[in-house]
């Protein structure tokens, strides 16, 4: 579903992504691991448009795609749930949902059924202002927000970060859920071992801004997987 070539990444003058390979296929999840300062969140914003490459190439269902800003990323079925979920915290959160109709026709500005089956909670708070829910709550809104804009790829950055068990343990099985339906790839950053080791059907280890593990995770051993990502 989505692939990149050679990809490089530079901030100012220092290169942080040095010829990243990579690839993600629909109805899989693709993790992406490492220590900090890696680049795994720098490469999360080069696939989404938030941070223009530098040199390579990104393709999306086999369509080369040029520089693009990220509206027009998630015009072409690219969404992100980034690190800090940047909810607006003074719209209700039925208004932060609806801020995903702005990549659809305006004949399916609707909220699915499945947002507030999968995300009860999000149903009960409609009218609350996402500035008053809980970190968990707000990741929630964050990941069905992404949802609702149908994407072909769906990037998570830190998903579990600051949440509760409860919570992560739900996000899990909304991650199995879109994973099931078989029409979009997932790409997911995360820290805690566990948890994306779980849920991962290919993984990527990055180190200095390279990859320096990948494959399938039934090809992979867990505690080589787990001594290369601790700090």
């Amino acid at each position: 579903m989505i692939e990149t070539k050679g990809l490089t990444l530079h901030y100012g003058s220092s290169q942080i992504l040095h010829g990243i390979d990579f690839s993600a296929k629909a109805g899989e999840v693709t993790c992406i691991m490492g220590t900090n300062g890696v680049g795994k969140t720098s490469f999360l914003k080069a696939l989404a448009g938030t941070h223009p490459r530098s040199g390579g190439s990104i393709e999306l269902a086999g369509k080369p795609l040029g520089l693009h800003r990220p509206q027009d990323m998630a015009h072409m079925g690219v969404s992100i749930v980034p690190q800090g979920r940047m909810i607006f915290p003074l719209l209700t959160v039925r208004e932060n949902l609806e801020t995903a109709f702005s990549v659809l026709p305006k004949a399916e500005h609707a909220i699915p059924d499945e947002v507030f089956e999968l995300f009860p909670v999000l149903r009960e708070m409609q009218n609350r202002r996402g500035g008053d829910l809980s970190g968990g709550q707000q990741q929630q809104l964050a990941i069905a927000r992404a949802m609702i804009m149908r994407p072909k790829v769906l990037l998570l950055d830190e998903p579990t970060e600051g949440i509760q068990p409860n919570i992560i343990q739900q996000i899990g099985r909304v991650i199995e859920y879109l994973k099931g339906k078989g029409d979009m790839a997932i790409v997911m950053v995360e820290q805690y071992f566990d948890f994306a080791y779980g849920l991962a059907d290919q993984i990527y280890v990055l180190r200095r801004g390279e990859v320096a593990i990948k494959g399938a995770k039934i090809q992979l051993e867990r505690t080589q997987l787990r001594a290369e990502v601790s700090v």
